[in-house]
């Protein structure tokens, strides 16, 4: 089968169109015919490298989730779920080809009127924006800026904070026409990249759910109100400072606080019932999906060029 792995660390042209054997079950998985493939932020970072230090080597089969048919079960699983439509968090590998295998826990069927494409834009990114606001302790009434509001993450964010009564939602985003899309997911203010303009928006707030991180992360701790909350839940844009922390310190009497997010720690259970429920939503109209694009599954290298230059609003999508 076609599959698209790392050749070589560094920028897109790294990777590299390969065959590859099907993947067969193991014992507690499923085979999965893959109909849709999510490209995310998490997959640009391995790409370049970063996350070597953590066991991730060239070679390595990129992609995290996959929306398609189950093909095949292993031993112990329900032949029950042969045939049927599903969403499939891989782990972080895998993903890119056209059969993936997946633990039958990580795996959901999809409901009616609900695309394989749509799926993938919302399954991960979804339920890390709502365990985010849940771990910023976010209440209605509360400001909320998104920082880097045009992912996955971002745009639920925004939909999520807006749905449930934040009294201004504000987006730091890269153009006016971003802004606009952004405003109709129900922002209410847009700001640059440095957090600057958006007449009128606040200028603090309760909570912050950051997608980018980088070198700027600490001017946007300074926009938190007195007991505010910031939530890191990417880091797209590079790591912070090392010395960032000196701004809460220098901020004691405010009361801030700054928290890592990754959905890893929240229980699968958990994960599963907001996933199951998001979709549902989706597939009803009450949460919206950005497809940015769908690309031919041997188009990987374009879809990260993209990525890389910052043309994307929403996910990209590959097929095989």
């Amino acid at each position: 089968m076609k599959a698209v792995v790392i050749r070589t660390f560094g920028d897109p042209d790294g990777l590299e169109v390969v065959d590859v054997p099907v993947p067969v079950p193991a014992p507690g998985q499923v085979q999965i015919a893959t109909e849709a493939i999510g490209v995310g932020g998490v997959d640009a970072v391995i790409r370049r490298g970063t996350l070597a230090a953590y066991g991730f080597r060239e070679g390595h089969l990129l992609g995290s989730e996959v929306a398609g048919r189950v093909t095949a079960v292993g031993e112990g699983v329900d032949a029950s779920w042969i045939g049927r439509r599903v969403w499939a968090f891989t782990g972080l590998s895998g993903g890119y080809a056209e059969h993936a295998v997946a633990s039958v826990e990580d795996v959901l069927a999809l409901p009616d009127g609900l695309t394989g494409a749509d799926a993938v834009s919302l399954g991960g990114s979804g339920v890390v924006a709502h365990f985010a606001l849940d771990r910023a302790r976010f209440t209605p009434g509360e400001t909320v800026l998104v920082r880097g509001a045009a992912g996955g993450i971002g745009i639920t964010a925004v939909q999520l904070a807006a749905r449930n009564g934040a009294g201004a939602v504000a987006v730091t985003t890269s153009s006016v026409e971003r802004g606009a899309r952004l405003r109709d997911l129900g922002a209410t203010h847009v700001l640059d990249r440095s957090g600057e303009g958006g007449p009128g928006a606040p200028a603090g707030f309760d909570v912050v759910i950051d997608v980018v991180g980088g070198p700027q992360l600490p001017l946007f701790l300074d926009r938190l109100n007195s007991n505010g909350r910031y939530v890191a839940v990417g880091v797209v844009g590079g790591q912070p400072p090392a010395d960032f922390g000196m701004r809460l310190m220098d901020a004691f009497r405010r009361s801030l606080s700054f928290a890592a997010f990754s959905s890893d720690t929240v229980p699968g259970p958990d994960r599963q019932a907001v996933r199951s429920s998001q979709f549902a939503d989706a597939a009803h109209g009450d949460l919206r999906t950005v497809v940015h694009e769908v690309l031919p599954l041997d188009q990987a290298v374009l879809a990260h060029r993209e990525m890389d230059a910052g043309e994307v609003f929403g996910r990209v999508v590959l097929v095989p």
